[in-house]
């Protein structure tokens, strides 16, 4: 009688192993399904790209590339770029990195022109020129990007770029919205610091400008 109960449990716990096996080969292989287009913008405008290609496992990698290189897909290319950049699931090759991200900035995805515009600010993977950041930055920011924006009024406040760039950079910061109110007042303390360097009725057309055009 022990003898047939111990063959039982031992029948029973190998079945549910057996079971459990089956269930992680097929999690294993279960094909990945590569990101849509609005799916990988979320994930770089939240910063979350690189780190979504580790959690897969760096299995799409053949196809992030082929999207990259051959369609020039914007969005593609700044991920493939910022893989190579930093040497996410690819050889490290910064200079090659470099150029994805710029044909993506040349796209016009703003994500790519406020990373460039940063990069050039801070002096990250290329020669640190403050100057050069200020046009990407601007392009951004005039697509809604409010890092760009942010970042271009620290570059304004500290007499780098043109003062013709207060106007706009005043507005797009005055039609900003922010639920962080860490942000929100980072906001606001920018903006007073470009009233005060702006006559009054410049202010005001940049206030109103919005109504009207």
């Amino acid at each position: 009688m022990k003898l047939i109960k111990l063959v039982a449990s031992m029948v029973f716990i190998l079945t549910a192993c057996l079971a459990r096996a089956e269930d992680v080969s097929d999690d294993i292989g279960k094909p990945i399904p590569i990101y849509t287009e609005a799916e990988l913008i979320k994930l770089i405008n939240n910063n979350q790209h690189l780190e979504r290609v580790q959690e897969d496992k760096c299995q799409l990698v053949e196809d992030i590339v082929a999207r990259a290189t051959r369609i020039s897909l914007p969005s593609y290319e700044f991920l493939y770029g910022d893989m190579l950049a930093w040497g996410v699931c690819v050889d490290k090759d910064i200079e090659l990195g470099l150029y994805y991200i710029q044909s993506a900035a040349h796209q016009g995805l703003p994500a790519a022109l406020e990373q460039l515009g940063r990069y050039y600010s801070r002096g990250t993977l290329v020669q640190q020129d403050k100057e050069r950041a200020i046009p990407y930055l601007r392009e951004a920011a005039a697509m809604g990007n409010l890092n760009a924006t942010i970042h271009l009024a620290e570059l304004l406040l500290r007499d780098y770029g043109s003062p013709l760039d207060y106007e706009d950079t005043y507005r797009w910061l005055y039609n900003s919205v922010t639920a962080d109110q860490r942000m929100h007042k980072r906001i606001s303390r920018l903006r007073q610091g470009l009233e005060l360097r702006m006559p009054q009725n410049i202010v005001a057309r940049a206030k109103m400008r919005d109504v009207f055009w």
